[in-house]
């Protein structure tokens, strides 16, 4: 008869468990994420006169883009981004140890067309 009006009981008391738990961890939630009104780096941010700039991001080296690259680009038309028509094809490339640093060799090309017939390091 007891365990008959428990069983009865238990999924009420799980379903007010849960609901309390949840309201708890959504007030947890709610004080984590809200930002407190005089901050130290606030008040030093006003009295520097200066707001924190974003960060560039680093752009990538030649090396960095050809990594990916199968046979680490060799082959590829490689160009800076600012250069209108102008571009390297790769020949040969020599890593230094860390893996971004290096020397490369390749043919220029402008409009598509191989301006030199010999590698230009």
């Amino acid at each position: 008869m007891a365990t008959a009006l428990f069983a009865k009981r238990a999924p009420f008391a799980i379903e007010k468990t849960s609901a309390l738990f949840r309201s708890s961890f959504s007030f947890l939630r709610n004080i984590s994420t809200t930002t407190p009104i005089n901050s130290s780096a606030e008040n030093a941010a006003a009295a520097g006169g200066e707001a924190k700039k974003p960060k560039r991001k680093k752009k990538k080296n030649l090396f960095e883009v050809a990594q990916f690259l199968p046979n680490w680009g060799i082959g590829y038309h490689m160009a800076k981004t600012h250069w209108t028509g102008v571009s390297y094809e790769i020949t040969k490339i020599n890593l230094y140890k860390d893996g971004r640093h290096g020397k490369a060799w390749g043919i220029a090309h402008k409009n598509g067309v191989p301006a030199a017939d010999a590698p230009k390091k």
